[in-house]
């Protein structure tokens, strides 16, 4: 054993050379054709209009320090910290080793100047592209869902909202409206200070007392800057403040406002992101934030494209945005999605769009045992429905196309009623106004091929967004605020995910982009 002597010579070296066989998977891809992927002109339409001109960073090193930046779950400084330490990200970014990085605001300001540009979403547009041109991206079918995305925000009760929102427009208004505001308000606050404002809250007339007195300072700045001409910054805080005084208080029989019980449809939860709503998985599973949601290629399992909507949308009010990139395809895929795509709304629209979609349709619950409206036999084209006792009536049907039948001079003697149901009136089946479109696709999904190839498509999409989420910190949990901060996130994950799995499908660039043998 020898005593030995560090290396004093400093020697600045390639480092796809330094790390060889060790720089894998998405590093490696990035190594060997970043310079493909993002050229020196990526990012050049951002700053035609620019009075500062092009940035001095390359356009390959802010691209691959955002990608990687979402592939690791990094904040902006850890992710430039890393860009000037680790050799991975530094082949990757085909810089030499002491690269000097730059300063973080570098990535605000290039997701500032996307969100603004035609192509929004080119990180993961042209990720797709790669997969197109190199043939692993399939055709026939798409599979869509959606998952939480949680907010970075904390979510605030009744009274912190009312005084955040009032304090919010004081601090935004110009001078000569703050002035005028600020003479109408008839509560000892300033409104200068962050918090709730002291208050006896063991006392539930102290309580009642101060929301009554927010609530009228709210109304009375409201009414003060009504008619008046604002910015847009202004404006925003204005329109926050009219949400907030009336989403969760009313007006009792004396004039007093209370808060109501129950929580609002559409509550904004939170004045720091007036975007943020409830929402939920399941009846026990809830959330606040966001929904990711997502269209991926079964096949290759990549990643075609993503959007973000508040907590509360439904799943398919997404799918205009998703299969936007099909809308005009001669043929196009068929779209497998679980039961939130399924309601007869949905199925029409993707029919008029010329989408096949296969959703399930949930089974219809039993309640107490009785007849569910799946025991009844509908014959649209007759225009009647029979009941389990074989008594048939016809539908009543309204101008919109939905209608009722009413069993209810048959229920009486019936011996079925009360395996039928418990209304005094008598039975009533419902008729959808899509209802043939829910008829046919009950028929379908109880075909035994129809549900083979349903349980082997849709799920893999579970497998993506396990992938797309498996990041806490720009994946399942928000860095920023606002929809579309959020989606710019979520698209360079979804960029990042596509890149790994091109690197695991030895996706390379030869004169075009081309899978390579094994």
């Amino acid at each position: 054993m020898a005593i030995g002597k560090p290396e004093r010579q400093v020697r600045f070296e390639d480092p796809v050379g330094l790390l060889g066989d060790r720089l894998r998977g998405v590093y490696r891809l990035l190594a060997d054709h970043g310079d493909v992927l993002f050229p020196d002109d990526y990012f050049a339409d951002l700053f035609l209009v620019s009075r500062k001109g092009r940035p001095t960073v390359p356009a390959r090193v802010t691209a691959t320090v955002m990608v990687l930046q979402a592939h690791e779950g990094l904040s902006d400084g850890d992710a430039v910290d890393r860009l000037g330490r680790d050799l991975a990200w530094q082949a990757a970014a085909g810089v030499h080793v002491g690269f000097e990085p730059f300063h973080s605001t570098v990535l605000v300001g290039m997701r500032n100047r996307l969100r603004a540009s035609e192509r929004p979403k080119r990180l993961l547009e042209d990720v797709v592209a790669v997969a197109r041109d190199a043939m692993v991206l399939g055709g026939r079918v798409r599979v869509v869902d959606s998952t939480p995305i949680f907010d970075a925000v904390a979510t605030q009760d009744t009274v912190t909202q009312l005084r955040s929102a009032i304090r919010k427009v004081l601090r935004v208004l110009r001078a000569d409206l703050v002035a005028a505001a600020r003479a109408v308000l008839a509560r000892d606050d300033d409104y200068l200070t962050p918090g709730k404002p002291p208050c006896d809250w063991d006392d539930p007339t102290a309580r009642g007392d101060l929301v009554d007195a927010l609530v009228r300072d709210g109304l009375a700045v409201l009414e003060v800057i009504d008619g008046v001409e604002l910015t847009v910054t202004e404006q925003d805080a204005v329109d926050v403040l009219a949400v907030v005084v009336g989403q969760d208080v009313d007006a009792d029989d004396e004039g007093v406002f209370r808060i109501v019980r129950g929580v609002a449809r559409d509550r904004m939860i939170s004045t720091v992101d007036p975007e943020a709503r409830h929402g939920h998985k399941s009846r026990n599973r809830r959330f606040d934030g966001y929904k990711g949601h997502v269209v991926a290629d079964p096949d290759s399992e990549i990643i075609e494209d993503v959007t973000v909507t508040p907590a509360n949308a439904h799943d398919q009010d997404a799918l205009g945005d998703l299969l936007a990139g099909h809308a005009d395809a001669e043929v196009k895929p068929i779209i497998f999605g679980d039961c939130a795509y399924g309601s007869g709304q949905t199925r029409a629209d993707m029919a008029a769009s010329g989408f096949d979609l296969r959703a399930r349709i949930p089974p219809v619950t039993r309640r107490g045992g009785r007849y569910s409206k799946d025991d009844f036999i509908i014959d649209l084209d007759v225009g009647t429905v029979a009941c389990p006792a074989d008594h048939t009536v016809a539908i009543r049907f309204s101008a919109d196309g939905s209608g009722t039948a009413s069993f209810a001079d048959r229920c009486g003697p019936c011996p079925h009623r009360a395996r039928c149901t418990t209304a005094q009136s008598g039975r009533v089946v419902t008729i959808h106004r899509h209802e043939s479109l829910l008829q046919a696709a009950k028929t379908a999904q109880g075909d035994e091929t129809w549900r083979a190839e349903y349980r082997a498509t849709r799920p893999k999409v579970e497998r993506k967004i396990g992938h797309l989420m498996f990041r806490q910190h720009g994946g399942r949990k928000a860095r920023t605020r606002g929809a579309a901060r959020v989606l710019t996130d979520l698209v360079a994950r979804a960029a990042a995910v596509n890149l790994a799995r091109l690197a695991g499908l030895n996706v390379v660039y030869d004169s075009g982009w081309q899978q390579a043998g094994p």
